[in-house]
Formats: C-alpha cells, sequence, structure tokens
C-alpha cells in the first residue's frame, strides 16, 4: 500500500493542475518562510501541501470536490486526529485571489501549532537528523 501510493504521488507532481503550479511557485523553496512539500502522502492520504513543521495542509479543490464531500469529510476528520491543520481553497480563489489565499495560509502558519510540540524536550538536533526524524512520524502514523 504504502509503494503503491508513493507511486501515485510522484504521477500526481508530474500532472499538477494549473492552480497548483500556481500557489507551488508562491510556496516552494521557503518562499514563505516555511517549508512545504507537495502532494506527499500521510498515513493513507496524499495531500495536495504541506508544512511539516506547522503540521498544516493545505488543499486546492476543484469541481470534483463538491460531489464527494463524504470523502473529503472522512479524509479530512483523520487527518485532524492525527494532529494536521487543514485548510482548503478552490482553485478559483488561487486564480482570482492568490494574494489572499497566502495570506490565510500565513495566518495559519503564525498560529500555534496542533501537534505536540517538540521544543525544550529534545534539545537541539542537526537539521538531517530532524528531517529523519520527522520521516518516521509520518510513517508511524501509516
Amino acid at each position: 500500500m504504502i509503494q503503491r501510493l508513493t507511486d501515485v504521488a510522484k504521477k500526481l507532481r508530474q500532472q499538477t493542475t494549473e492552480a497548483e503550479k500556481r500557489l507551488w511557485n508562491r510556496l516552494r523553496s521557503k518562499k514563505s518562510g516555511f517549508k512545504f512539500r507537495r502532494q506527499h502522502q500521510i498515513g493513507n492520504y496524499i495531500v495536495d501541501f504541506m508544512c511539516f513543521e506547522k503540521r498544516l495542509v493545505v488543499e486546492l479543490d476543484g469541481g470534483q470536490h463538491a460531489v464527494d464531500t463524504e470523502y473529503d469529510t472522512r479524509r479530512e476528520s483523520w487527518l485532524r486526529s492525527a494532529g494536521f491543520d487543514v485548510v482548503r481553497f478552490w482553485n478559483t480563489d488561487v486564480f482570482e485571489n492568490i494574494e489572499g489565499v497566502l495570506e490565510t495560509i500565513m495566518n495559519r502558519l503564525s498560529a500555534p501549532s496542533l501537534g505536540p510540540s517538540r521544543k525544550g524536550r529534545e534539545g537541539k538536533k542537526s537539521p538531517s537528523r530532524k528531517r529523519r526524524e520527522d520521516s518516521k512520524e509520518i510513517h508511524e502514523l501509516i
């Protein structure tokens, strides 16, 4: 299952929608001040964008999401139970008001994280060790 979802995530990164391209261009390479991943697996789900440091998931919804609301509700509930904050935008929001979308994302990033804080409990760690621990934490959610 994990490998299948990894393959799906890779394919989704190769077939990015125009709305995802526009938002990713503004979020990537820490232009926002935070590291984001795109089409990333969390548990049995693949999310559009996530900032692991702040445990924020950003989802872009096209017309298909107006139809399958039950799946989205179940998925969002699971993500929240795993300690992630989820914010959703319609693709049209990105095209018509990307600055408003970014402002909302930045407001969520400046809010206290929903997940447990590790500061003060672990002391300072090297970036590579922290990445390994973050990766391990995600895989434990699976």
